[in-house]
């Protein structure tokens, strides 16, 4: 399945990570879409004073300009005869930028190697982060180093159980399961979906101001598993009406429903598995359209250490807007 037709990778020429561009180049050869590839420099304010004279704010963003679009044409140079690569340098505030690019040209993927692999998920507030929460596309941070052909890729679904209504909820999961097993498909990957589910109220049940005998208890954090094995199961179900029986027969996704929280659950499985990217939804709340994601998700962010590639609700809209 041909997901992604308009990809933007953001290029950090200065730290090179070819290997990530070259997995931008396979994806859109297989998804026979548009890439292009881009550098965001900052503004410049003011220029070179100097006795005769000097260079200009305007002449200096000129010059940095042409120099990384100089740089920018020599990466894509090597792919010139398989594929139709555009370049674009892009002034301002990189993650304002970067989604201002995606509205203008309707991207639906944003690629982009994290702005250092090895603290991808303590970058809270960076760049990084203010992509991942605000983008409106699906954005793929993906890591420099090891990121070649995918083993394991893990599905995480109902990540955060806030996102309402429940139709968009549902939307969002099949949504991560199509893209993720699309993946592990052109990937010849293993496919692994998590669902972690909890008894909520269970310790009140428990405890001393709330007397219920045990069997009781008992009977309902069964009641509330079976219910979530039951939505796990039927999830599938439908995406298997989705990809169709032969791709799903030929995945045999390994399903992992856990009991607890996510934030901790589904970094320590993804660690367990030795994943390679983990694909996982990120919900805008807060009062503000695309501020924020939800708490689970930044907490699973702050603790993985694959590529991600984090995916929005439909009807997601993003609070950066386009200049003038």
């Amino acid at each position: 399945m041909k997901w992604f037709r308009n990809i933007l990778f953001v290029a950090d020429p200065e730290k090179g990570c070819r290997s990530a561009f070259e997995r931008a180049v396979l994806l859109a050869e297989n998804n026979q879409a548009e890439l292009t590839l881009v550098d965001v420099i900052p503004r410049m304010s003011t220029g070179f004073r100097l006795r005769d004279g000097g260079a200009t704010a305007e002449d200096l963003q000129a010059a940095a300009t042409e120099q990384r679009l100089h740089r920018l044409e020599s990466l894509i140079k090597p792919y010139g005869p398989r594929l139709d690569i555009r370049v674009k340098v892009l002034t301002g505030t990189p993650y304002l930028e970067i989604i201002r690019e995606v509205l203008r040209s309707k991207h639906d993927l944003v690629i982009r190697p994290p702005e250092d692999a090895g603290w991808f998920g303590r970058l809270l507030g960076s760049d990084d982060m203010n992509l991942l929460r605000q983008c409106p596309c699906p954005v793929w941070a993906i890591k420099c180093k090891g990121s070649g052909s995918f083993r394991r890729i893990l599905a995480a679904v109902d990540v955060d159980d806030s996102l309402r209504p429940e139709e968009t909820r549902h939307a969002m999961n099949l949504r991560i399961l199509e893209i993720a097993g699309s993946l592990a498909l052109s990937e010849f990957a293993d496919l692994h979906v998590v669902h972690v589910w909890d008894a909520i109220g269970e310790m009140l049940l428990r405890g001393t101001v709330v007397s219920t005998p045990e069997a009781e208890v008992a009977a309902y954090v069964d009641q509330v598993r079976e219910r979530h094995a039951s939505y796990l199961a039927a999830l599938l179900r439908e995406i298997t009406g989705i990809l169709g029986e032969d791709a799903l027969g030929f995945l045999k996704p390994k399903t992992h429903l856990l009991r607890g929280e996510a934030r901790k659950k589904i970094p320590t499985l993804a660690g367990k598995l030795g994943a390679d990217l983990v694909v996982m939804g990120t919900v805008g709340r807060g009062g503000i359209p695309g501020l924020l994601m939800g708490n689970t998700a930044e907490a699973i962010l702050q603790q993985v250490d694959c590529s991600v590639l984090a995916i929005k609700p439909p009807g997601f809209v993003t609070a950066v807007e386009l200049e003038g």
